[in-house]
């Protein structure tokens, strides 16, 4: 028996990425998935998401583990959509135990720099509440919901010396600060019903987002056309361990134990797999 075996998980954004190592992970212990992903470029957003080829190919990953699994193209900042996906997946399973809101863009370096701005907001909050909120009327006490956040949520960046000091950057904090504030409210008002909301903040992960042409600019300003070479010795210093970055396996460990019964008395979490940057920024405090 796995450690969510007879679930169903709902993972958005889970056509590369974090998305996908969540939905394998939660599928070799034992979820049925309902996967969803945009499959589609935005205009804005100045590297290039995922594609319906990586879509089928985490339903293969999926399946592989011998796990069923539904995929659904949808956009997360349109609700209809979301609710279209969703209930495919429940015509197919019948029940929701599991919701990984993990959708994201990053918008640093984005042009036009304002629809940068609405775009990660749009689908970085906005998103995560609409795959929140239409899982809710599917969810009884046990299930668990687990928004992805950013521990450049929880940065002071009142100076703006941070690699996001731009529109399309700073939407993305706003919008990891919204989802942190969000998690906890929804997590006081669900806690009654035995239905558990938590919010992981990672660090720096070794993804597309982050091995991508505007981020190594916004890590590296000082060089006009920045490699990963050039930008990777720059990515230690979000973290306070002597790394890069995390992989997305390590956020995936994550979420298979808020999503399966080992924490079923942990909710209202902010859990921070950052490599000890929050220590960086902040000292102790009672």
């Amino acid at each position: 028996m796995g450690r969510v075996s007879g679930k169903v998980a709902f993972v958005t954004g889970a056509a590369r990425g974090q998305g996908r190592s969540h939905a394998v992970r939660l599928a070799e212990e034992g979820a049925d998935i309902i996967a969803v992903d945009l499959c589609a470029n935005l205009d804005s957003i100045g590297y290039p998401l995922a594609a319906p080829e990586d879509l089928d190919e985490t339903a293969r990953l999926v399946e592989k583990t011998g796990q069923a699994v539904v995929t659904a193209q949808a956009d997360v900042r349109d609700a209809g959509q979301l609710r279209a996906a969703l209930d495919s997946g429940l015509a197919e399973f019948g029940r929701l135990d599991i919701v990984v809101a993990q959708a994201g863009v990053a918008g640093m370096k984005g042009a036009p720099p304002l629809q940068a701005w609405c775009d990660v907001i749009n689908t970085n909050l906005v998103g995560t509440i609409n795959a929140i909120q239409v899982a809710l009327p599917h969810l009884g006490s046990g299930a668990s919901i687990i928004a992805t956040g950013s521990t450049a949520a929880l940065m002071d960046t009142a100076k703006k010396d941070n690699p996001g000091a731009d529109p399309g950057g700073m939407a993305y904090i706003h919008s990891k600060r919204g989802i942190a504030h969000y998690v906890h409210d929804l997590a006081t008002e669900l806690a009654p019903l035995g239905i558990r909301a938590n919010a992981i903040h990672p660090t720096n992960t070794n993804t597309p987002m982050l091995q991508s042409e505007p981020m190594y600019r916004s890590f590296r300003p000082d060089l006009e056309n920045p490699t990963r070479a050039d930008a990777e010795p720059v990515f230690g210093v979000q973290q306070a361990m002597r790394i890069p970055y995390v992989e997305p396996a390590d956020i995936s460990n994550a979420v298979l134990w808020l999503a399966s019964d080992e924490a079923r008395y942990v909710t209202g979490m902010q859990l921070r797999v950052d490599a000890g940057g929050y220590l960086k920024w902040y000292d102790y405090q009672q």
